[in-house]
Parts: C-alpha cells; structure tokens; sequence
C-alpha cells in the first residue's frame, strides 16, 4: 500500500536533528511541567497493562483549572523535577515499553514547533534542545529552508496557524505575512549591516507598518516594503546607523531588571541559574558598587571579550533571531506587529548581557557557553508565557518600548 506524502517547510537542520536521548545534557523530562492532551489522558486511563495502569493512576493529575483539549491533564514531577516515567538512564520508559503512539502531544512532538501557513504543515525546533540549539547556532553560512517531503501518517501537533488569503480575516495585515516574512528574514542576514543594525532597521520598519495599520492604511505595506529595501542598498544608511549612540548604563540597568523580574515567575533550570550567577559574577554586580562602576565593567567586558568573540561569530545570533522568525510566525505572534518586534528585542537584549556578563567572568567565549546560555535561556524564558506577557506590559507601563529604548536594549 503506497503511503500518502505532504509537502512541509522546514530550516534545513531540521533534516540532521535527531534526538541524542540519554547522552543529552539537559533531559527534556526534567525541570518543567509536562501537560497531557484529553486524548492520551483517556488512553491512559483505558491501559490494561500491569505494569504501567497503576503508575498512570498515581502519576497522572487532571488540570481542574481551566483545563483545555491540549492542556487536560499533567504529570506529577518527583522530588527533584524529574518526570515519574523517566529512567536512571534519562529514557522514557512509556515509549521504551508501550511505544510511540503512548506519546502525549507534547512529548511526542517536542522539541519540534509545528505551524500551519495556507495549510502547508512548517516545522523548526524551540532551543531549549541542546542537540536543536547546537544545530540551529552554529551554521556559519545561515539558515536556509527547504520544501520536503514526508508521510502524511506522520503524528502532528499544530500550535498556531495562519490563513493569509481570508477575505474575512480579522486583521487584515495577514495577506501580507509572506511578503513581512521574506524582509525580515532578508534583513536579518544581510551582513552589510552588523546584527545591532540590522534590528533597529527592522524596528522603524514595523514603527512604520504599525501606523500604517493604525490607520487602516494596508495598501501602502509593500510600498513601505520597496523603501526599506533601497534604504538598505544606501551607503548613507549606515552612516545614520553607526550615529546612534549607545548607553551602557541604561541597557545594562533595563535588561538586569528584566532578568530579576523573571525570578518571580516560578521554575529556573540549574544550568540556567549558572549563568546568571557567571553573569553576575562577570561584571563584579554587587549592592555595594553604584550602577556607574557596574557599566563600567559591563562596558570593559563587552569591548574586551564578548565583541571580540561576536565579530567573528555573529552569524549565532543572527541565526537565533532566523529562527525565532520562523518558529514564532512573526511579526503576528501578538495582537499588534510593533510588540511581536519589542519582545524579540527583549529576547535579543536579555541573551547579549548574560553573554557579555559570562564573557567577562570566563575571560572570553566559547561555542559551547554560547549554546549552554541560549538553550537554558530559551528552557526558562521562551516557555513561560504568563512572564513574557507581563515583561510587554512592564515596558509599555514605563514607556519602554520606544524606538529610542529599543536602540538602547540593542546597540553596544
């Protein structure tokens, strides 16, 4: 029997990942909430083996609070956060005995990110992977993406959809969507410009857009789209760019308060809090040093180690930014474009002081700090929605999310 295929869009890494299972250094099973969909939830609660019925009797907790189809139930973590079917060797032990089809979506799925666009099926991976983080960063020529094939048996999962050409669509800036992608992305990897440039043109660009859909003015996105395009090919542009100042004192003040206020949202990874302590410890932040002596390390510690290191790698973040791109649907993974761009810079920003802290703390960088900061960065941050949308509320309570901030946030 021939089986169906379907055409999906993919980051080309997503054909070399494969999970690396118990050699993992940070098991996926550990350290989080793990939430069952109603229907593996009613298919545990149908098992008839003898071994496991009575594990899933025990391990298994219904959500009682506004439960969902996807969010219906959850697995009761032990002492040390680690999920109950886990092995002494990290493996799960659902799958090794009663196979992948015992899987709840999240576990079958993860770390994979899996949308729809016009009904074609996009997959990419979150980085709070290791394995998916290291093959994400490291490509020094840039992401690139392929159209492939695979089975439509294949189990998928969909997060987040979009339907560009709905006549009835609610915002209408999705028709759109493919033309917003392919510049952001374009201006993401255009290394005329360094990273930091490249993110404060994308920033007045969706200033821009955004006005224009405060005004009901779609028609004039592609022009807009045109004019950014020939900004970028004038030599004037990075003139105007490299005049922008920075503020060490305010970026290193604004992105410490960001790290501190995600203290208060619950789970922080081990390996996470490593990194804050190197940060910390990186720039000497102490209660008795003045917020002046402070960015002054900051400074001395991004100038000696952490741009020597960027000049030479800087295609890591810009890849980290791709991909946020793809996986995310952006710029419509919020109810207005200007704030999908503020939180990306938000993500952007928080990464470059524990990396520029880190840097100073290990008198350089590696690949391997960079990944262990990223991923443990994505595990704490990334899936922590109820802290991510109170940081946005944060900023715009304190008219933070201005262009002038956002350069601040950005540029070194």
């Amino acid at each position: 029997m021939t089986t169906k295929s379907r055409t999906i869009l993919v980051p080309e890494y997503m054909q070399e990942f494969a999970c690396i299972g118990s050699a993992c250094e940070d098991s996926c099973c550990v350290g989080w909430r793990v939430d069952i969909d109603q229907s593996t939830y009613k298919k545990y609660a149908k098992s008839r083996d003898v071994e496991f019925k009575p594990l899933f009797n025990k391990n298994i907790a219904r959500h009682r609070s506004e439960p969902s189809s996807q969010k219906y139930a959850k697995i009761k973590m032990d002492s040390e956060g680690r999920c109950t079917f886990l092995s002494e060797e990290n493996l799960c032990k659902v799958q090794l005995s009663l196979g992948e089809g015992y899987l709840s979506n999240v576990c079958n799925t993860y770390p994979r990110s899996v949308n729809s666009v016009d009904g074609v099926i996009e997959k990419s991976t979150t980085l709070s992977c290791p394995e998916a983080a290291r093959l994400t960063l490291l490509k020094p020529e840039g992401i690139q993406f392929n159209e492939i094939e695979e089975s439509e048996d294949n189990k998928v999962w969909i997060m987040k959809q979009i339907i560009t050409n709905n006549p009835n669509a609610k915002n209408k800036l999705t028709s759109y969507f493919w033309n917003l992608r392919i510049f952001t992305i374009q201006v993401l990897q255009n290394r005329d410009y360094t990273l930091s440039e490249r993110l404060i043109i994308l920033g007045l660009f969706y200033q821009k857009i955004q006005s224009q859909v405060n005004e009901e003015k779609y028609e004039a996105v592609l022009d807009t789209i045109t004019s950014y395009s020939r900004m970028l090919e004038d030599p004037s542009t990075k003139e105007y760019l490299m005049d922008i100042p920075g503020n060490h004192i305010v970026q290193m003040k604004l992105c410490k308060e960001l790290m501190d206020y995600r203290f208060g949202h619950g789970f922080k990874s081990s390996r996470y809090m490593k990194c804050v302590v190197e940060t910390l410890n990186g720039i000497v932040y102490t209660e008795e040093s003045t917020e002046e002596e402070i960015a002054q390390r900051y400074k001395a510690a991004s100038e000696e180690h952490y741009s020597p290191f960027m000049k030479e790698h800087e295609y890591i973040l810009e890849n980290y930014l791709v991909n946020y791109v793809f996986k995310n649907l952006f710029p419509f993974g919020r109810n207005r474009v200007y704030d999908d761009y503020v939180m990306m810079v938000v993500h952007f920003s928080m990464i470059k002081l524990h990396l520029i802290g880190m840097s100073g703390f290990h008198k350089g960088l590696t690949m391997d700090l960079v990944v262990e900061l990223v991923q443990s960065f994505a595990k704490t941050v990334e899936h922590n929605g109820t802290y991510l949308n109170n940081v946005l509320e944060l900023l715009e309570d304190n008219d933070f999310t201005s262009m002038g901030y956002m350069s601040i946030l950005i540029k070194n």
